[in-house]
């Protein structure tokens, strides 16, 4: 695995963990790096690598979730001629490809208990047999591995061994969600901001207008530095204005064109029947109450939509957006031009 790695963030939480990492990486240990998604896991396994004795060595990486578990045991010990159905030619296996190096296995929880044993014995005595063979192997590989589950949670379900838990943890490795990295996100946007208007062709970077923080640093990132990664470069990609970019679409699934859920569309429209017809709701009366030309109107009926919506869902934002099929943002926008932002406060 060769690439250029960025491990981006200042937050105490952050640099911790990496401190953590860091001080690992010299043991010849093994190492479990635990982190929900998109936390940067597979950048800390190279980290480790690259500050490990180990750093001119292969750095081998196997998502143990990315394959069925009929194959998993092939790719990780190999299998000779012949081991089954398809097996035309004998092959090493991931173990073997890092032999004097580090094998990362990402997604460890999906191991199946089968695979879970092999690889405990090869942990232990540093010893794999390819499928198809009985003739033991001598390897020597440094493991690290990642998860976004509890493993020890699993071991108390009996869906993990203790003993394999026991001799992967060593040292224990947890990277901080970004919603625990305080500062990390104008670091990150600002990062993955600059890098998008050079990759497209702008001229230099003119930075994140209010509203844009804003909407960034009031969501959770659930999908952590990649969700982030991919809102910003979105957002920079489809600026077309002069200017700071204050535009920020956190789900680009969001439209009001978007199909309904198809259990919705069997239950109310049934088969044959015809589609029922959109019934606007009532216009509320403060329309046409004063003089106004038609763009005035427009915009006292929406500033009366919003502050119903609004009331309706107890001044809510996030919902209000939901139930008006609007993203965050669009709502902020529209709440901002209202001077509604401090409504209900």
């Amino acid at each position: 695995m060769e690439r250029a790695t960025h491990v981006i963030g200042q937050s105490a939480a952050f640099l911790d963990a990496l401190e953590r990492a860091s001080r690992a990486a010299a043991l010849d240990r093994p190492v479990l790096v635990i982190g929900e998604r998109g936390t940067g896991k597979e950048l800390v396994a190279e980290r480790l690598h690259r500050l490990s004795p180990r750093w001119d060595q292969p750095l081998v990486v196997m998502n143990c979730a990315a394959l069925p578990e009929t194959l998993i045991e092939a790719e990780l010990f190999g299998h000779e001629a012949g081991a089954f159905t398809g097996a035309t030619k004998a092959r090493v296996g991931r173990f073997e490809e890092a032999h004097g190096g580090t094998l990362f296995l990402d997604e460890l929880g999906t191991l199946s208990m089968g695979a879970q044993e092999r690889l405990l014995r090869a942990v232990e005595y540093g010893e794999i047999t390819r499928i198809g063979s009985s003739r033991p192997l001598r390897v020597d590989v440094r493991i690290v591995a990642a998860t976004n589950e509890h493993l020890p949670e699993r071991v108390d379900r009996g869906t993990f061994r203790a003993d394999l838990l026991d001799r992967l943890s060593f040292e224990v490795v947890t990277l901080p969600p970004l919603r625990h990295r305080d500062g990390d996100v104008e670091v990150l946007a600002e990062f993955y901001g600059r890098r998008m208007a050079s990759e497209i062709g702008w001229s230099d970077w003119p930075g994140w207008g209010p509203n844009a923080i804003d909407v960034l640093l009031h969501y959770d990132w659930p999908g952590n530095v990649r969700e982030l990664r991919n809102v910003v470069e979105r957002a920079v990609y489809r600026w077309e204005q002069a200017g700071p970019v204050d535009r920020i679409e956190i789900d680009p699934f969001q439209s009001p064109y978007r199909p309904r859920p198809i259990a919705s569309r069997a239950a109310t429209e049934p088969q044959g029947a015809a589609p029922a017809p959109v019934v606007p709701d009532a216009v509320p009366a403060a329309v046409f109450e004063g003089a106004g030309d038609f763009k005035t109107r427009v915009a006292r009926f929406e500033r009366e939509l919003l502050s119903r919506a609004l009331a309706e869902h107890r001044y809510n934002q996030r919902s209000t957006a939901e139930a008006l099929g609007l993203t965050y943002d669009q709502l902020r926008h529209a709440l901002k031009r209202h001077e509604l932002l401090g409504a209900g406060g």
